[in-house]
């Protein structure tokens, strides 16, 4: 890792609060993901969220934006996310998502296979179009037109633009997590930072 995680006691009062709020949603919501180190601070991308508060704390506003208004199916959602980082091969991503697209009733071999980088087989049609979807653009070109048109008639036009924006949003997760090499907690240390 590239750089280390922020104790709390070392954080301003404003991002010490920000540190607070991340790590009580996402102890809420994913329980099984480690998010703090034994100092108690934050790892995973939000360390070099709070690092680099000018772009971090609005990205962060961002994620919960497309947490808080989720409409999509949660393992349309978990296809998506674990496509895109099998795209990037983000570990962290990996690790957090493997674990959430299972609670969520994604089978294992489905799971292994996107976080591969694969398309599985057995995936509903919302399921199926969600990864083609997320694998065209993340592979860096235009969605074909239809791949559009059939994500428009399974999810409707919302369901696109969260699509959409769901993937943006973890495209983001991964390069900040591959940029600084952050690990899989218990299989890596940091080596060093800012």
């Amino acid at each position: 890792m590239r750089i280390r995680p922020i104790p709390p006691d070392e954080l301003s009062p404003q991002l010490r609060e920000v540190h607070d709020g991340i790590a009580g949603l996402v102890t809420e919501e994913q329980g099984r993901v480690v998010i703090l180190d034994d100092d108690g601070a934050l790892v995973g991308p939000f360390a070099a969220m709070l690092h680099f508060p000018t772009f971090g704390v609005p990205a962060l506003f961002l994620q919960r934006a497309v947490a808080a208004e989720a409409r999509l199916d949660p393992v349309v959602r978990e296809v998506a996310i674990l496509t895109v980082g099998g795209s990037y091969g983000a570990r962290y991503l990996l690790y957090a998502h493997e674990q959430t697209a299972d609670e969520v009733g994604l089978p294992a071999a489905q799971i292994a296979t996107l976080a591969a980088g694969g398309r599985p087989t057995g995936l509903t049609d919302e399921q199926a179009v969600a990864h083609d979807v997320a694998k065209a653009l993340t592979s860096g070109r235009i969605l074909p037109d239809s791949t559009y048109d059939r994500a428009t008639h399974l999810l409707g036009e919302e369901g696109v633009g969260e699509l959409v924006f769901l993937i943006g949003s973890y495209c983001l997760l991964a390069m900040v997590l591959n940029c600084f090499d952050v690990p899989v907690p218990g299989q890596g240390s940091a080596t060093g930072g800012t």
